[in-house]
């Protein structure tokens, strides 16, 4: 499945950033390597963040995001303070519509998991912006 933008690119990208903003991050995997792709901490702060890409397809960039949701979630059992799903920017287009689809379900999951956050990365012109879960709605 072709992507428009490699997860690997948004977690490069982020990485730099993250360097920038004086977080300590985990060295990145090795190919084939699983696990979390990268814990910034800052202060008090660990912050584990699941990198997707985009891809061409609508169903297989669905199906990205529900893999990174889980992923996600699944590290508060690791000690993270923040899990986030950090995609391209270029996804956030289509936040609240998916929040929009889910309706209330959205919401509830929100508040079962505070610490989840959205970080949107735009690769081409390098930033990133934090948003909690429930900013999808708007």
């Amino acid at each position: 499945m072709p992507s428009i933008v490699r997860s690997d690119a948004v977690e490069g990208c982020l990485r730099r950033l993250l360097t920038q903003d004086c977080f300590k991050l985990t060295t990145p995997k090795r190919n084939g390597e699983t696990g979390v792709d990268i814990i910034a901490t800052r202060r008090a702060k660990r912050f584990h963040v699941e990198a997707v890409g985009f891809k061409s397809q609508s169903p297989a960039r669905s199906r990205d995001y529900y893999e990174a949701f889980f992923r996600a979630i699944s590290r508060v059992k690791d000690g993270a303070t923040r899990c986030v799903i950090a995609l391209p920017s270029r996804a956030g287009h289509g936040l609240p519509q998916r929040a929009s689809h889910y309706g209330i379900a959205w919401q509830r999951l929100g508040q079962a998991f505070p610490e989840l956050q959205i970080w949107l990365v735009d690769v081409d012109q390098p930033s990133y912006t934090k948003t909690a879960w429930s900013e999808g709605l708007k």
